[in-house]
């Protein structure tokens, strides 16, 4: 069982790429294991859907800019390095939702939370499913 280790607030420049911003300060920051929120808007976002019997992702490119509604995710180890899983709902200015696995998004404001779980060891491999996805942890 993991315990809480570093936690941090910050905010991604305008026009930083959301995941990749994030991704270098998990770097960074050595962080192996956590859980990421955050509130903001994303310009152009790239948003996509898990086709399970094609075992692909199906991608959404929405157009314009974006209120995000909600953002959580979690933060493993693949192939080596810090990997940011991020599910996302989106708001047009009509209020019309878009949810899914946030793939990409230029950022206009993006405050985010990290909070670091040391003592646990999550790393993600490829199954049969066609997901990557952390081993099983029994409580």
């Amino acid at each position: 069982m993991g315990s809480i280790g570093g936690v941090y607030l910050f905010r991604i420049p305008e026009g930083e790429e959301f995941i990749s911003y994030v991704t270098k300060f998990l770097e960074k920051e050595d962080i192996k294991a956590g859980v990421v929120k955050a509130v903001g808007t994303l310009r152009n976002p790239k948003i996509g859907y898990f086709l399970e019997k094609e075992k692909r992702y199906k991608i959404n490119e929405l157009e314009g800019t974006y209120e995000i509604a909600s953002l959580m995710g979690n933060i493993s180890i693949k192939d080596g390095k810090p990997f940011l899983h991020v599910h996302v709902v989106l708001g047009d200015e009509e209020g019309v939702a878009y949810g899914g696995h946030l793939i990409e998004g230029e950022v206009f404001v993006a405050e985010v939370f990290v909070m670091e779980i040391v003592g646990v060891e999550l790393e993600r491999k490829m199954r049969e499913n066609g997901l990557a996805l952390w081993d099983e942890m029994r409580l």
